[in-house]
Parts: structure tokens; sequence; C-alpha cells
């Protein structure tokens, strides 16, 4: 073999490794548990780390926060973590971000992790915001010179003003959250991962992260989101994974993922109302006030002659005077979903009828639903449109003698 064959082996070899490494996933779980133990006392406590001391075992109580996860995370895919607070999505994402170990099984993570997750999580409170971006692109592995090039692009993002050279503990939780954004976005990581960090803040600034993770998710990047606004799931997100009591209840794609979690979550709901009744559901600040269907509110279905036209109408009540967003879906009586509208993705401003109520109409015209019974729900949300709060159904009927199968009647032609 001559030396330019050797040089174009190596070169094929070199071309090979290098696809086989870009096909790898950037995060990969492989039976990822946690276990934290459980001590009852204060003696407890001394008794575990006297036994760690001396190297013995010391039994305890123990709590499974999360037991054999296993997903993959692709270049340019996006992932949300859904489950209700305590199921362990956020233990996981610490996992994942490197903040924690896992008790059991294996993570490979594969590029550079740009991480927020709690409030504040890696500040030091006693530093000034601008000596936290000094650490933080430190401990990112960034020379002096090449944070000084950063600097003022970090500065500019969080645009918290003179409050940049004042000591972290006196931000409030809003600047702490553009601060920590500003960071973690500034070197566009491989991987970006948020733990409903944008439920906190301003209405313009959350708006200018979800351009900036748009962008981000248009030219690549990998999004690993932990949200309860199943909206912005869908919206971002074409992988879901529902996580119930530490363990991966579904993988899959997001629509499908977050259909199945809000049929769970309503039926968990509707439990509760039969057993409490008036009982207050998720603690909700926005809310449906009222909700018409053909202007009618009625125990018994409404009912709609077929291809007629379903006008739904309501007030949307909000605690701090800001225009409120809604969503209003269409699901058969069974729970499968038909379609959904979103004032929001439609730019829609709903109309201000007294200080804090908020009216809305929707029109359907030309229903193409088949004949059946169907239910119609409004969804009340915050002015960002981030998150979903308590809402409001009623039934209707589509009247009519069509033999045809399915959810809809579609137009078409024999030849």
């Amino acid at each position: 073999m001559t030396a330019s064959d050797r040089v174009a082996q190596v070169q094929v070899q070199a071309r090979a490794a290098g696809e086989a490494a870009a096909d790898l996933p950037l995060v990969s779980l492989r039976d990822v548990g946690k276990v934290y133990p459980v001590h009852a006392s204060a003696a407890s406590k001394l008794a575990a780390l006297w036994a760690k001391l001396r190297g013995t075992s010391h039994v305890a109580s123990e709590f499974r926060a999360l037991d054999g996860i296993s997903f993959d995370v692709r270049r340019g895919e996006s992932t949300a973590l859904v489950g209700v607070n305590g199921a362990g999505k956020s233990t996981l994402l610490k996992i994942i971000a490197g903040v924690a170990k896992p008790s059991s099984g294996e993570v490979a993570i594969r590029g550079r992790v740009g991480a927020l997750l709690e409030l504040g999580a890696g500040f030091h409170p006693e530093y000034t915001g601008r000596e936290n971006i000094a650490l933080a692109c430190a401990l990112m592995g960034l020379s002096p010179s090449q944070t000084r090039a950063h600097e003022g692009a970090i500065v500019e993002f969080a645009d918290i003003g003179a409050h940049i050279d004042q000591p972290v503990k006196h931000y409030s939780s809003g600047m702490v959250i553009r601060l920590g954004f500003a960071i973690a976005t500034a070197l566009t990581p491989d991987v970006l991962i948020t733990d409903e960090v944008l439920s906190v803040g301003d209405e313009s600034f959350q708006r200018k992260c979800i351009a900036w993770m748009e962008d981000y998710l248009s030219e690549g990047g990998t999004l690993l989101l932990c949200s309860h606004s199943m909206y912005h799931v869908q919206k971002l997100c074409r992988q879901a994974v529902w996580i119930d009591g530490g363990r991966a209840r579904l993988i899959g794609d997001a629509f499908e993922v977050t259909r199945q979690y809000l049929a769970w979550h309503d039926e968990r709901a509707a439990q509760l109302r039969r057993l409490q009744p008036g009982a207050a559901v998720g603690g909700s600040i926005y809310q449906v006030r009222s909700m018409l269907l053909n202007d009618m509110h009625s125990e018994e279905p409404v009912l709609v002659a077929e291809g007629g036209t379903l006008v739904v109408s309501g007030t949307v009540y909000s605690p701090d005077g800001r225009v409120p967003q809604v969503a209003v879906g269409v699901v058969k009586l069974d729970g499968t979903p038909v379609a959904g509208c979103y004032s929001e993705m439609d730019g829609f401003a709903l109309r201000r009828i007294e200080p804090q109520l908020y009216a809305y109409t929707l029109t359907l015209p030309n229903l193409p639903l088949l004949p059946g019974a169907y239910v119609a729900r409004s969804h009340a949300m915050d002015p960002e449109g981030m998150r979903m709060f308590d809402h409001v159904e009623l039934r209707f009927d589509i009247a009519g003698t069509s033999r045809e199968t399915g959810i809809c009647k579609l137009e078409h032609r024999w030849s």
C-alpha cells in the first residue's frame, strides 16, 4: 500500500467515525433511577453519616424519585417532559444537566448543555449580575477574553439596566430569569434545558424567549422542555415523555402524548369533583366565567344541524386586569380530540367588558362533523398563552342521517 493509499484510508475512516458520531443521540438515558434516603429524625441522619464514615451500610427508608427511565434525544429534536408536580421531571432534568447523579442506569451527553433549572440555580447571591456572568462563563470553559466578548450580548439580552452591577440577592424573580436565560443561551448550546422558567417574568420578555427558542429550533437546535402548558409542548416539541410516579408512562409523538395526558388529567379532575363537589381543581386564577353554545347554556345537549354553524361564546376572568387568552376545543363524547383553536395563535384579542372580565366569540361555520355526540371546551389561558387553567365544557349533538363513519364528513367524488 502506497503512502497516498494509507492517507486516503485514514480519511475514509475519519469520515466514517465522524458520521457515526453525528448519528449518535445528544442525550441518551438507559434505565436511569434516582433514590433518596428518607430520615425520620436527626438521630437517623447521624447514624447514616457514622455508617458512611465507617464504610458500613445503613438501612434507611428510601424514596424512589425515578425508576427505569430510558429515551434518546437526537440532534435537532425537541422533547418535552410532562406530568403532575412531584412526578420526577425536575429530578430527571437535574441528572441530564449534570447537577445530580443517578443512583442507577447510564446517562450519555454529547455536546454543550445550557440549563435553566430552579430560579437562581447556579448564581452566587452575593455576586453582582456581571460577576455571575463571569463565573458562569468560566464554568462553561470560556477564557477571560472570550467572556468579555460575550458579556455585552448577555447584558443586552437580559435588559435589567443598572441592576447588572447589583448583588443577585436583591433581584426580583423576573430579573433572575432574565439573567439566567441570557447566560444559558449566549453560547447557543447544543442542548437547551428549561424547567418551567418561562412562567416567571413579564410578558415582553417571555415573548422574547419564545421567539429565541423558535429561531434556535429552526436552526437545528435541540430543546428539552419541562412544562405544564400543553399548548407550548405541542408548539415547540416533536416528542414528549409523560413521567408518572418516577416512571415513563408514555413516550412518543408530542400530540399523542399530550392528548392522552390531558384525557387522564380531565378524568382525574372529574373524579375529584365527584368526591368533593365544588372543590377548586388546579388552583386556577384565570377562569372561564361563562360559556354559551349558539347563545344557549343548557344541561341538555345543544342540537346543531349537519353542516350547520356552532357559535361558542363566553367570558374569561383576569385577576390582574391583563387581557387573557382562550382556547376552544371540540372532542368526541369519548374524549377523542377533533379540533382546537387558540386566540393567541390567531392573533385575536378578547374584548374587555368589565375591569377584569373579557369576552370572546368563536364561530365555526359549515361544520364537517358527522352525526353524533360532541363536547365543546373553553380553556382560560394567561396573557402569554403559556399556561392553561380551568375549563368549562358543554355538550352538543350533530343531527343528521349520514351513514359515513369516523368523525368528519370529507368532500369527495367517485370516478
